[in-house]
């Protein structure tokens, strides 16, 4: 019999390969290159990319308010004069979670790999707990099903780093359809 958690672990696993690596990713690095060449037309194309692919409202508004508040604390660590926060937020759409998250990479000096891997991280991190509480599976659980994703994260790098820049693709139903009934729910605990 299959367990809660190794139900969790394989849709976590699963969104790793079909959303983060294949649509995350992708546009992270493509802002990451653009952020560090100083190319602000292709800041412009990843972050309208990340925008025109998000499959339901929720995940849209996700992705602007991480992007805005991920602004936010950029902009207080840079010197109040750097044109890239400024750029950040003046971005059409409003800047999205990726976006953002490439600029404050580059501003610690990471390079895409490092970038990639510290995004994965967080994503498994902040799913993990989510799973926690909402399956509810128990810490246990949860720190195992985070190791899994963690020891899975270097090659689901490499896989994207083996892709040309700016060729993600878009397509996860599953994920889009639980998105869409979870956006109109009666209560609901958090943005997912």
């Amino acid at each position: 019999m299959v367990t809660d958690a190794e139900r969790v672990s394989q849709w976590l696993l699963d969104q790793l390969e079909l959303v983060v690596c294949r649509c995350e990713w992708p546009a992270l690095r493509w802002a990451h290159i653009a952020w560090s060449e100083g190319a602000l037309d292709a800041v412009r194309q990843a972050n309208d990319w990340v925008l025109q692919t998000r499959e339901t409202r929720e995940l849209r508004l996700q992705s602007e308010q991480m992007g805005r508040s991920l602004a936010d604390w950029v902009g207080r660590r840079f010197p109040p004069d750097d044109e890239r926060v400024a750029a950040l937020r003046a971005l059409p759409g409003g800047p999205t979670w990726p976006v953002a998250f490439a600029l404050a990479a580059c501003a610690q000096g990471a390079d895409d790999r490092q970038t990639l891997l510290a995004h994965g991280f967080a994503w498994a991190e902040n799913q993990v707990q989510a799973a926690i509480k909402c399956v509810p599976l128990g810490q246990s659980a949860g720190q195992s099903i985070l190791q899994q994703l963690v020891r899975a994260l270097p090659e689901a790098v490499d896989r994207t780093l083996a892709r040309p820049v700016g060729q993600g693709t878009a397509f996860a139903p599953g994920l889009a359809i639980f998105s869409a009934r979870h956006e109109e729910q009666y209560s609901r605990l958090f943005r997912s």
